[in-house]
């Protein structure tokens, strides 16, 4: 008797793993480029290389949206990480869903029932150091092959048809507070990804690699060493920890063949006086060759950051008129509280406008550059947008049909900034001070609801072509949730509260809401298998999936 049953166990254990290997077979390059002729798919962190999150799926429409229903839960299979964030944007695959719970545990599974394939719980050395979470936001595929960072520095592979490890390389000493939290980018082939630690003082850089090896096929400091352009905006020797991490996923044009990539701040993060000048790529979105890692060109948002302003928000590439002319165009929320449209042949400046209240600058000058008026103070300095800025590294979302962009906002947030002389220790926080705010929408009110005293979260949509706000949807408590655009006119986000949303996109109105319980800080992603579109977000320590009533 147990001996039939063992059989007949491992029986439909190799039946769940061969339906998981015929799903997720050779993910090409081509496929991941036209990733907008498989919709049904979810095949690359932003859903596509343009980073637009916009979804052709329309099954669910503004008509319908009230038809939404819960389809699964995927529990957590990490209960020690209970308290980091789940902030992974989930891939799908064919019917097969791929996610990473917090902090590197890989799971494949059923994207219709939520049945569990395979699972793959990657041990971080203990040595492993994270200024913000023990969190990781997403894979890459390719062939059969996932692409994980990890929180002690490592980059590896799996097989993604049973989730063996092939292969491990590390981008840093986890010591030395070196973590790799980005969802990996395929570009031809390549995978592309960089270390986060700049809090605690790292030297960062993007780097391609191997998909077959992990073999290092070149990097891009972006804190230049001497005899490297850029250096010289660094005094002295305040290059050697100069952060400039890597911690958000960047985007690809495949007709221009560049690849481009936002920058984290430098660090110490709010004392500038040991490192005068405007800290080159720090704070910044650099334009690279993927061929070869050089540089084609930069824009820095905030020179000599003193705000911890990174700008490794999303950058979000978009074809369009520009003053009647049609333009390559690249579309930026920053943290430092502007929405940027810049030319991204080049990356010459042709729009800044607040998004949200801004007080560290008086406004821009005629190529970009912030006329700054605060600064980070021994004595502190309220400085609005505050440290968690206007936006963060939660992704925006463009619609083609509408022509809008969709900024999950932190709006008239302040924060007290305070500096101070901090010395450089391997595996502590070099950060030369801090910020102090109160939590937006922390006060409670009538029926404990949390009231914006000191802020409130939104989801805006701003018209690129001026950069005002054509509408707005005001939350009891702030955002930590990337949006989602569809086809149908919709657009779905979520709030720390734990409510999920679907939103008409042309006017911001509720169509439809659901409490998930738990903080959402992920992206959300939506698919479609055997003709039924889903929608999947997690949200505290679960992965929920939601489709339309049967």
């Amino acid at each position: 008797m147990i001996a039939r049953v063992s059989v007949a166990f491992l029986c439909a254990a190799a039946l769940v793993l061969a339906q998981a290997q015929v799903a997720s077979d050779q993910v090409t390059f081509d496929r991941i480029l036209k990733a907008d002729t498989e919709p049904q798919n979810w095949l690359t962190y932003s859903g596509n290389l343009n980073g637009q999150r916009y979804s052709l799926l329309n099954r669910i429409t503004p008509a319908n949206a009230k038809e939404l229903e819960l389809k699964w839960v995927l529990q957590s299979r990490a209960p020690a990480e209970a308290a980091s964030k789940y902030e992974a944007t989930s891939l799908v695959v064919d019917g097969v869903l791929y996610t990473v719970q917090p902090p590197n545990v890989v799971i494949a599974l059923d994207a219709v029932t939520g049945r569990i394939f395979w699972t793959h719980a990657y041990n971080p050395a203990a040595t492993a150091r994270a200024c913000c979470g023990r969190v990781n936001r997403g894979l890459a595929i390719l062939g059969n092959r996932l692409f994980m960072g990890t929180i002690d520095g490592n980059l590896i592979a799996l097989d993604s048809r049973d989730g063996h490890q092939l292969w491990s390389v590390a981008l840093g000493r986890p010591e030395a507070g070196y973590s790799v939290t980005v969802a990996p980018l395929v570009v031809g082939d390549k995978i592309i990804a960089g270390p986060a630690g700049g809090e605690f003082g790292i030297s960062g850089y993007l780097a391609a690699f191997a998909p077959e090896t992990g073999k290092e096929l070149w990097r891009f400091n972006t804190i230049p060493k001497p005899g490297e352009p850029g250096n010289e905006t660094w005094a002295g020797q305040s290059w050697v920890h100069g952060g400039g991490s890597i911690w958000t996923t960047g985007t690809y044009d495949p007709v221009l063949k560049l690849l481009y990539w936002g920058v984290g701040n430098a660090s110490p993060d709010w004392n500038g006086t040991g490192r005068e000048g405007d800290n080159l790529y720090t704070s910044s979105v650099i334009a690279l060759d993927p061929e070869t890692g050089k540089l084609k060109w930069h824009y820095q948002f905030t020179p000599h950051d003193e705000f911890d302003f990174d700008s490794t928000q999303v950058p979000v590439l978009v074809d369009a008129a520009w003053h009647g002319t049609p333009r390559k165009l690249m579309l930026f929320a920053n943290r430092n509280g502007y929405f940027y449209v810049l030319d991204r042949v080049t990356g010459e400046f042709l729009l800044g406008k607040p998004f949200v209240k801004v007080t560290w600058n008086s406004g821009l000058d005629a190529k970009g550059r912030p006329i700054r008026t605060g600064h980070s103070t021994p004595e502190g300095s309220v400085i609005y947008p505050e440290n968690q800025g206007g936006t963060n590294w939660y992704n925006p979302a463009y619609s083609q049909r509408t022509g809008l962009f969709y900024i999950p906002s932190w709006m008239d947030t302040h924060s007290i900034n305070t500096a101070r002389n901090d010395v450089y220790v391997e595996g502590n926080m070099y950060n030369g001070g801090g910020a102090t705010h109160e939590m937006p929408g922390i006060r409670a009110g009538p029926m404990n609801r949390r009231l914006p005293e000191t802020g409130w979260g939104a989801i805006q949509a701003v018209d690129p072509q001026t950069g005002d706000v054509k509408w707005q949807f005001k939350m009891v408590d702030v955002t930590d949730s990337g949006v989602l655009a569809t086809a149908s006119d919709l657009v779905f986000a979520g709030s720390r509260e734990g409510y999920f949303y679907a939103l008409d996109a042309r006017s911001g109105a509720v169509l439809w809401k659901t409490m998930t319980g738990g903080q959402i800080s992920a992206g959300p992603v939506t698919y479609e298998v055997d003709g039924k579109q889903f929608v999947a977000i997690a949200s505290g320590n679960a992965l929920f999936a939601f489709g339309l009533r049967e």
